[in-house]
């Protein structure tokens, strides 16, 4: 939290590289490492808006952005040297960037290649390039380091999304799994989050619904009252933040869902558990 004693912070000291860092989950991600401590560059398509943020966190001394477009190999790689030319050193890779790709009402019937191949090229070659040009730095700093990836809960349940973001997400846990395998030696961890809906611009734009609305379909799906109801960008953000800290220094190769227990959810006329 802003404010939070410094004893408090789970950061300090630590350089974090954030895709698709301009808004939605990367933004509050990028604000609570930030309020924790780190550094940050914020790596996004969206100019305005990410050099915008990095303002907000207190300019150059903290946070920087470059564009990136995550697809591109020469964007990521030089998003990650950024972060050592601008603050020497790369601890935390979080690989946010996504797309939702088309509606999951469309069909395979329907469903182009193209739709399926641009998806995974943002959702899933993205992660992959952010890994790898992240370990190319991370192993012989011999700093050790987390890397995290944004998964869905699309990755544990079907139907709730179209085939093709659906397909990207599943394959990010399997990309997370043998990235941990390997790195693990090096002290480098691998872990991603899913999580269910939460109300970014990119979520609200795939739904057609304003936040209100959004959030009332979300809370349909499962039964999320001991949660708060619908999940918000901070809830995410606070397990990213986890899980890049030493807070999680035995964890890897994990995907965290963030669902409110909604991939566990049954009908509650056919529980066998009584109030």
């Amino acid at each position: 939290m802003a404010g939070s004693p410094v004893s408090a912070r789970k950061l300090e000291g630590k350089v974090a590289v954030v895709t698709g860092g301009a808004s939605g989950i990367g933004e509050r991600t990028a604000r609570l490492f930030v309020e924790h401590g780190a550094r940050v560059v914020v790596a996004d398509i969206q100019d305005e808006a990410g050099a915008r943020l990095c303002a907000e966190l207190g300019g150059v001394a903290t946070a920087v952005y470059v564009h990136c477009d995550v697809s591109v190999e020469a964007d990521v790689a030089a998003a990650v040297d950024n972060a050592v030319a601008a603050f020497g050193s790369l601890d935390i890779m979080f690989n946010n960037a996504g797309i939702s790709g088309p509606p999951r009402h469309v069909s395979i019937r329907e469903s182009s290649v193209a739709d399926l191949e641009r998806v995974l090229r943002v959702n899933l070659v993205g992660p992959f390039l952010g890994a790898k040009h992240a370990a190319r730095l991370m192993v012989p700093a011999r700093r050790g380091g987390s890397i995290v990836s944004t998964s869905s809960a699309a990755s544990a349940l079907s139907g709730i999304a179209s085939h093709a973001y659906t397909c990207s997400k599943r394959a990010l846990v399997g990309l997370t799994e043998s990235l941990a395998a390997e790195l693990g030696r090096h002290g480098i961890r691998v872990n991603c989050v899913s999580p269910a809906g939460v109300a970014t611009p990119l979520a609200l734009d795939f739904m057609g619904l304003d936040r209100e609305g959004f959030d009332r379909a979300i809370e349909a799906m499962g039964n999320l009252r001991a949660v708060g109801g619908a999940m918000r960008t901070d809830d995410v953000a606070n397990a990213v933040l986890f899980l890049a800290s030493d807070d999680a220094r035995h964890i890897s190769g994990h995907n965290l869902l963030i669902d409110g227990g909604m991939s566990v959810a049954v009908n509650p006329a056919m529980s066998v558990f009584k109030d």
